[in-house]
């Protein structure tokens, strides 16, 4: 089946050949909206227009405009980027089967959802249909004015309409639209987690599965975008401060001149995490509203009875090393500026002298106030992690396990170690011989590589490998999700996650389950943030 009629029209694909046996068909560059340009720039996304005759689906679609941060070099891109790629795998006389849909990261700026990271390989083995597809990022899909032409959250939107083109059509491609599980790491675990309670993706999917990122890490949450923009703006050249001024200037200004290097520092390396164009809360201007009101409030309203995946990797701190620019910088700002060890949602609302006395506290526990050195590169990780990532994701979960809701939440730690782990190597943590060295760790992003077949990591992987056991773990226990709702692999049962033991799965080369995650780090952090900055 290389062909496939759509609600826009016929559709040719392609069948490949699997890099572990078998074969499956592709799909590729399927337009899922109009494409944003011109006068649709920063806005909703708008149906995609039908086509005459048989559209060839054998090649990716453009991606957004952007600088990768795996790949740096030019600009690569198109503001035309609204499309997405089915991969079905060869399995006769089979219908209706599971199908997940992934939502790329790359801190909303970069990415996209094309087989150079997101190789469909490994999982399609499995008997599922997996989707990916590319949203606007940066500006081009977070720029919020706080106006009527420009709320906000055009990606998200982005993210809405795809979800909606494969509930209407995945059926053509022998897909269940009644068994759609959404899945995302980094900015596309946040992403999953803002769709568990937007009310423009109720219904969309019955599943999900968070990565290394979640709606309450407040890098995902924007800070004064009004400001952010108007800020962009000065950069550009352009002074005023009238919304339809501001809004004309930012629309018919070149895309080339959004990429500028020093516009990109300014936002995104200015407070490490503190990223520019994110998720925002939309005022009410009569339009559809992707979110709105507090993210700690609208989960107390998860969308019911979906069943959610949450978790972490071992040390997804040496991303925070790698963006304060590297650990000799990193440590000289932990000694001379207590600033850098406060938390984020005190650095966030509480004044400096609190913010001080905070530094302090943190550097006691972690350093039991002696002169930090670069030795010290595993407790800086450590903080890292629970200030990126960590700390968020188990209080979420906790958050969540309070609910009397019919949803089922399960927690992991990703802690998978072989030579597939080669993101330290994309974000040069390796490059420092004083940092690491030879110690295996799992970086921010490695338990991509056991999903996925990452072609730009250039991966070597043999069947009767360590690597090549645990990749058949970690996608059995996705696709058993994906399947029937139930995560759990062989004779590991994974439980879900309640507030009476804290049951989570620590996904190694051996599957054990274990309780209380974090707990000392966990609990210290929990007692300093609620000091500070205590729940209304």
């Amino acid at each position: 089946m290389t062909q496939v009629r759509v609600s826009e029209g016929i559709l040719e694909g392609e069948m490949l050949d699997n890099v572990f046996g078998g074969r499956y068909t592709s799909f590729k560059g399927i337009p899922y909206a109009e494409p944003p340009i011109g006068d649709l720039r920063f806005k909703a996304p708008q149906p995609p227009k039908p086509w005459n005759g048989v559209r060839s689906a054998k090649e990716f679609g453009p991606i957004n405009y952007q600088v990768d941060l795996f790949k740096p070099g030019a600009p690569v891109g198109s503001e035309d980027c609204l499309y997405l790629n089915v991969y079905v795998p060869e399995v006769p006389l089979k219908k209706n089967l599971p199908v997940m849909v992934w939502i790329h990261g790359g801190g909303f700026l970069w990415g996209s959802g094309n087989d150079d990271v997101y190789g469909p390989d490994f999982l399609v083995r499995q008997e599922v249909i997996l989707v990916t597809f590319n949203y606007r990022l940066g500006v081009f899909g977070f720029l919020c004015l706080d106006t009527e032409d420009v709320p906000g959250n055009a990606g998200m939107k982005d993210q809405v309409a795809a979800l909606k083109w494969v509930k209407k059509n995945i059926r053509q491609f022998g897909g269940d639209d009644e068994n759609i599980t959404i899945f995302g790491e980094s900015a596309g675990g946040a992403s999953v987690s803002y769709h568990l309670v937007s009310p423009m993706s109720k219904g969309l999917f019955q599943k999900a599965i968070c990565q290394s990122g979640v709606a309450t890490n407040l890098w995902s949450q924007a800070f004064e975008p009004r400001e952010r923009a108007e800020n962009l703006a000065k950069k550009l050249g352009f002074n005023s401060r009238d919304d339809k001024k501001l809004y004309e200037f930012l629309k018919t200004i070149p895309k080339e001149s959004f990429i500028l290097p020093e516009v990109a520092v300014t936002f995104a390396m200015q407070n490490s995490m503190d990223l520019p164009f994110v998720v925002t809360s939309e005022k009410d201007f009569g339009q559809e509203r992707f979110l709105y009101g507090d993210i700690n409030e609208k989960y107390l309203n998860i969308h019911e009875g979906v069943d959610v995946i949450t978790g972490y990797v071992e040390d997804e701190g040496l991303v925070g090393i790698f963006l304060n620019g590297a650990l000799d910088k990193t440590v000289e700002k932990i000694n001379f500026f207590l600033e850098t060890m406060v938390p984020l949602p005190i650095a966030r609302n509480c004044p400096i002298k609190e913010q001080l006395d905070v530094g302090r506290e943190m550097r006691n526990f972690y350093f039991q106030n002696r002169v930090v050195t670069k030795d010290d590169w595993e407790q800086i990780l450590k903080f890292y992690s629970m200030n990126y990532f960590t700390y968020n994701i188990i209080e979420l979960q906790k958050q969540c396990a309070k609910l009397n809701k019919k949803n089922k939440f399960y927690l992991y730690k990703f802690t998978c170690k072989s030579e597939r782990n080669g993101f330290k190597n994309v974000f040069n943590v390796s490059n420092d011989p004083t940092i690491i060295g030879d110690k295996p760790v799992v970086c921010h992003c490695d338990d991509l590589t056991y999903l996925f077949q990452v072609n730009f990591l250039d991966l070597n992987l043999k069947k009767d490998s360590k690597a090549f056991r645990m990749i058949e773990q970690v996608t059995q226990l996705w696709t058993n999700f994906a399947k029937y709702g139930n995560p759990s692999f062989l004779e590991t049962k994974w439980e879900p996650f309640c507030l009476e033991h804290e049951r989570y799965l620590n996904i190694g080369e051996e599957l054990v389950l274990e309780s209380k995650p974090e707990h000392e780090e966990y609990n210290f952090w929990e007692k300093t943030i609620n000091k500070y900055c205590p729940k209304k």
